[in-house]
């Protein structure tokens, strides 16, 4: 018990003094910096470019999700997060050790070269938050957390990072041990989160690319705008294009949907109309007990 309080506090220590170094000390290796002049850039596009004209520069809930992204990218670790999963991992190796196993690590990829553990590291990544992703519209009650996502009722980069706290904790949950397996470093979490945070930020710009035939493998608006829309068939009900950096799973499960230009379509789902308009409604929906799986959408 001793341990586990110990474990709690030094995660708190530990990341209040992280977060205190992320804002008074500008570097390279940065995230608090990176997310704020990746932010800029996508802002600046829809600015200058903006996919559907007639949108408010300052579109609707555009602070609401400006909050959600800080929230989500460094408050929730301080209040909760670390702490709790230092304490996880730790009762996880535990575990472990008393089956045997004192090292997960299944291939010494950090004997690769550089640009061959970064790539095998996204890959893996990228495919098995695919999954979680199929799941959070699968599940019933994970549904009841991800509509927070899916109440944007006007999209925008900053959207990319308005989700339910939870879905921090069903994701790092899942990954943990496919990235634990392939031993994964730090370093290498930083290069590919930041590549992520801005295909991620694209995704859900206000900004149209023709990416030509790379819109096979990565994630684009086109198709990104469809995985929100408000109306779906009834053959599709639990969504669509549910890739987060790369498209190509789509395409290979047959997943993709991109029925024609959706740059007007409503967004949302049936029912949105009521949900929390604030983000404490949001974030404490989904502990009622209620749960509903996504509804049958009307064809568009």
């Amino acid at each position: 018990m001793e341990s586990i309080i110990t474990e709690i506090r030094n995660g708190y220590v530990g990341y209040a003094s992280y977060l205190w170094q992320e804002l008074t000390n500008p570097t390279w290796h940065n995230y608090f910096y990176w997310l704020l002049g990746v932010s800029a850039f996508f802002f600046a596009l829809e600015l200058l470019k903006p996919w559907r004209v007639d949108q408010a520069k300052f579109r609707k809930d555009f602070w609401l999700d400006f909050f959600y992204m800080f929230f989500n990218f460094f408050l929730f670790s301080l209040i909760i997060y670390n702490a709790a999963s230092n304490v996880v991992v730790h009762l996880f190796n535990d575990l472990l050790g008393l089956l045997g196993i004192t090292n997960l690590v299944a291939f010494e990829v950090m004997s690769w070269p550089v640009w061959g553990h970064l790539l095998l590291g996204f890959v893996v990544r990228d495919f098995v938050q695919w999954w979680i992703h199929r799941l959070l519209h699968a599940s019933p009650r994970l549904w009841e957390f991800h509509k927070v996502h899916h109440s944007v009722a006007e999209m925008g980069f900053a959207a990319h990072l308005r989700y339910h706290w939870m879905e921090n904790v069903v994701y790092r949950t899942i990954e943990y041990i496919p990235l634990a397996l392939i031993g994964i470093g730090l370093r290498d979490f930083f290069i590919i989160h930041i590549f992520t945070l801005a295909v991620g930020h694209f995704n859900h710009s206000n900004f149209k690319l023709n990416l030509g035939p790379l819109k096979y493998l990565f994630n684009n608006p086109q198709m990104h705008i469809w995985h929100h829309a408000y109306h779906l068939p009834a053959d599709r009900r639990l969504g669509v294009n549910f890739g987060l950096t790369l498209s190509v799973w789509d395409y290979l499960f047959g997943t993709n949907y991109i029925p024609h230009d959706g740059r007007d379509i409503q967004l949302g789902f049936p029912g949105v109309e009521d949900f929390p308009a604030n983000f404490v409604g949001q974030n404490t929906h989904g502990f009622t007990g209620k749960t509903n799986s996504p509804p049958v959408k009307k064809p568009d």
